[in-house]
């Protein structure tokens, strides 16, 4: 593998779509022929259409989105035309989750197949967090670039930057990031729209430093005298705050943490959307000629919400609204280019998101006085920073026409399972401490089976577990709150086939279950799984 990229214990094995002519012998008879194309014929009527070269693979994911916040699941007061095409065409699944309810365990569990509670300082990270992302280890970036795939990721990191030692210098190169897990290219912002630095980042430099300018950053007590910060001018900002965004202005907009310097390079958040989507389509165009895999991991819908003037008032929800046009609007340039370059049938898209939808995040932005009828998280309970459905239960949608038949699914898939199934997809196998818990689901995801993972667990502050049609949730204050009367040792058991918004605890009624589950998550909590050849 190529200096920098992490050392991964996987080997390339032949791809199931190779071309069996490279290796015959030249036929000899008319009967020869005959018998051939009777063989194929028959082969083809029992399996998927198979392409004739790898697919490439967009990978969009949204930020704070709502199972509910879509049009294929059933919002009405918001239009996303561009992200129900992909619905239409793709196959949706019903059952689709991320791994926790808040973002960068969420991200840490899809890019390496393990489940971010394994690993500590896996928590919601500041801007100017070391990465945790391991250098050594097999990443779904590597394991597309070991595939002979083109890598990037344009968006939003938050995954941590540098080796945390010393004091980042963001006036050099930023390193270990996106690079040393496996991304050719990357255009990002270090962490989120709401905490600093407020700066992009391409293959990691600053874009746009000024070196007579320097770029200070701190998430401590405030160490820059002098400079603005939402709470002495809080009068001018232009999005007030209401919980703890109140330190850096940029752009007059309170931010988390405290940042000096670098005026050239600030970002302005009206602009952010359409510049990831810039970078998007170039690198889409850059690539048309090679398989690529393209993280697109956008900042909508996450606060500050500031969509540009021109989706200003598209909703009657405010600014949390507009920013769902926004991002819809996002996902139509991307499938436009696709389309363009006539690459839509032999591109594999993933649309799906961090975690489940929250409404007043720290700005005042009327997101829950203007919600009106709408149902962020759809059927479901809670959303980010719970442990309910609504925080991990997200739209998820995969299309790749050469391939996957539109319908809806309803088997159990996870981001987690990505390493393991986009290895399979492209004929790498796994070493076994790689991706620990991440199953092979890619027949669920083509739609070749109506099955995915048998189990799944789920993390917000406490783990829990959904096999089946249940979900166990140990006894914790969320619980206590959510059914006093369950006792503290019980915990909480729904029947999501039954009671998808987890409205009635029935631990009590089913202490069998209760134990079996209670056992299992102990069990997987302790280790990852043992793969073996039938998951890979």
């Amino acid at each position: 593998m190529a200096q920098g990229l992490p050392r991964a214990n996987f080997t390339k094995k032949a791809t199931r779509h190779a071309d069996i002519s490279h290796d015959m012998k030249p036929i000899a008879s008319l009967t020869t022929i005959t018998l051939l194309l009777a063989s194929l014929a028959a082969r083809s009527a029992s399996a998927a259409p198979v392409p004739t070269k790898s697919p490439n693979i967009l990978l969009i994911y949204a930020d704070d989105l709502g199972y509910g916040d879509v049009g294929f699941n059933g919002a009405t007061a918001v239009k996303t035309p561009n992200v129900d095409r992909l619905a239409k065409e793709g196959l949706r699944f019903t059952s689709g989750y991320c791994s926790s309810s808040t973002c960068t365990p969420s991200r840490f569990s899809m890019l390496t197949g393990e489940y971010a509670f394994r690993q500590k300082g896996t928590g919601i990270l500041p801007g100017d967090a070391a990465m945790i992302i391991p250098t050594d280890r097999a990443t779904l970036p590597a394991i597309m670039k070991n595939a002979g795939y083109t890598t990037g990721i344009i968006g939003k990191w938050h995954l941590g930057l540098g080796a945390g030692k010393d004091q980042l210098d963001w006036g050099a190169e930023i390193k270990p990031g996106p690079r040393e897990v496996g991304f050719g290219y990357s255009f990002i912002m270090a962490a989120t729209g709401d905490r600093v630095p407020c700066v992009f980042i391409e293959n990691q430099r600053v874009v746009g430093f000024d070196k007579s300018d320097p770029i200070q950053v701190s998430y401590g007590k405030n160490p820059y005298p002098g400079e603005p910060n939402g709470v002495s001018e809080r009068d001018q900002l232009k999005m007030d705050w209401s919980l703890g965004h109140n330190m850096a202005i940029v752009n007059g907009i309170g931010r988390i943490g405290y940042m000096k310097g670098g005026k050239a390079a600030l970002w302005k958040d009206e602009d952010m959307a359409d510049t990831f989507t810039r970078k998007g389509v170039e690198f889409i165009e850059q690539n048309k000629d090679k398989p690529f895999f393209l993280y697109f991991a956008t900042h909508d819908i996450h606060v500050p919400r500031v969509p540009h003037a021109r989706f200003v008032g598209k909703t009657t929800m405010g600014p949390r609204g507009d920013a769902i046009v926004q991002f819809d609007a996002c996902v139509g340039e991307l499938l436009a280019t696709l389309d363009r370059l006539k690459l839509t049938d032999n591109t594999l898209v993933v649309l799906t998101g961090d975690n489940g939808p929250v409404l007043d995040d720290g700005y005042k932005d009327d997101a829950v006085e203007k919600l009106g009828d709408h149902k962020p998280a759809g059927p479901f309970r809670g959303g980010k920073n719970t442990i309910f459905e609504g925080g991990t239960r997200l739209p998820f949608v995969v299309r790749w026409p050469d391939r996957v038949k539109p319908g809806v699914s309803d088997a159990l898939v996870s981001q987690v399972d990505f390493c393991a199934s986009f290895a399979a997809l492209t004929g790498q196998k796994l070493g076994t401490s790689d991706a620990p818990d991440s199953f092979n689901v890619m027949p669920a995801l083509l739609g070749e089976s109506p099955i995915g993972r048998e189990h799944l667990l789920l993390h917000s502050g406490t783990v829990a577990i959904r096999k089946g049609h249940w979900k166990f949730i140990p006894a914790n204050e969320a619980t206590q709150q959510a059914a006093p009367r369950s006792g503290p040792k019980a915990g909480a058991l729904y029947d999501l086939s039954k009671d998808p918004s987890e409205s009635i605890n029935i631990a009590e009624q089913h202490p069998e279950v209760v134990e079996k589950l209670s056992k299992e998550l102990e069990q997987l909590r302790e280790s990852g799984r043992s793969r073996d050849s039938s998951s890979q």
